[in-house]
């Protein structure tokens, strides 16, 4: 398999996700060039945004910027950047280190834009409001075919698509809530992380559920908690092997199917949204022959 290792491993204790901005271009394949043969795949993924394959006088099929979605009271972004990098490790000071390493390897033809520190919340992978987060993600070889690009050839076989948000919870809301409201809410019950009928037709699990759509929208995720300050939320990340199933899943969330309005939208909105494609492995390093970077 050619995929960057980290993509189908399960989500490490902790995390940083780096996005960039590219204000050198042409420097950007040097710069390049020596993140592939840093870049593991497995404690660095790195994705790249279409305007820095637009610079690199690419094209890499499939992959495009999220557009922004609005409804009746929600609106949500559409923030693309040239680069993201996803360091995963158990010790936050490697990660600080590693990082920096990153940014002073890409200095010359990119900009820090975002840099967000995660963490897994308790062994089940819990989102911060408490519920379990990435219940239905395939396993196995149903993991891989929602997550990598396959039979389109060398350079772009083992290559996956990511999309990423971060979200900001409203905490203040989730605590006037009862239970029974943010299981609803959920479509799970907090106590067991059951599905139950009765939840309503805006609870998330029935919004998002994977194989109620046509084609079925399967999606491998790697969703991690971030805390800053008194504020926090959810990192949300899913790969796939394009970005349509990502974004019929979010057009069905913010009601545009059918008018109904995911129940998550009570108590949390994302603050960005970007795509990337991450290069398949060839070597130890990133293959990024696709790119005319070989």
């Amino acid at each position: 398999m050619t995929t960057q290792p980290g993509i189908l491993l399960d989500n490490p204790p902790l995390a940083r996700f780096m996005t960039f901005n590219l204000h050198q271009p042409d420097a950007a394949a040097g710069c390049l060039r020596e993140l592939a043969a840093m870049a593991d795949g497995e404690h660095l993924v790195v994705g790249m945004g279409r305007s820095l394959i637009l610079a690199l006088d690419a094209d890499i099929p499939g992959l495009r910027d999220l557009q922004v979605t609005s409804s009746p009271g929600l609106d949500i972004p559409s923030t693309p950047a040239a680069l993201w990098c996803w360091l995963r490790g158990d010790d936050r000071g490697e990660l600080f280190h590693d990082s920096r390493l990153v940014e002073s390897l890409l200095s010359e033809a990119f900009t820090l834009g975002d840099c967000i520190d995660s963490f897994k919340f308790t062994p089940v992978n819990r989102d911060l409001s408490g519920y379990e987060d990435g219940t239905e993600n395939p396993k196995g070889e149903d993991a891989v075919a929602a997550a990598v690009v396959q039979g389109q050839g060398p350079g772009l076989d083992g290559s996956s698509f990511v999309a990423v948000q971060q979200w900001v919870h409203n905490f203040d809301a989730l605590d006037a809530m009862e239970t029974a409201e943010t299981d609803d809410l959920i479509g799970r019950r907090l106590e067991d992380n059951e599905e139950f009928d009765a939840a309503p037709e805006s609870a998330h699990v029935k919004r998002a559920a994977q194989e109620s759509f046509e084609p079925e929208a399967f999606i491998l995720r790697h969703s991690m908690p971030w805390a800053e300050d008194l504020q926090g939320g959810l990192v949300f990340v899913a790969f796939g092997h394009s970005l349509d199933a990502f974004e019929a899943i979010l057009r069905r969330m913010a009601g545009l199917e059918d008018g109904i309005q995911d129940g998550l939208f009570r108590f949390t909105r994302p603050l960005t949204g970007a795509s990337f494609w991450c290069p398949p492995m060839r070597d130890g390093g990133l293959d990024l022959s696709a790119l005319g970077l070989d």
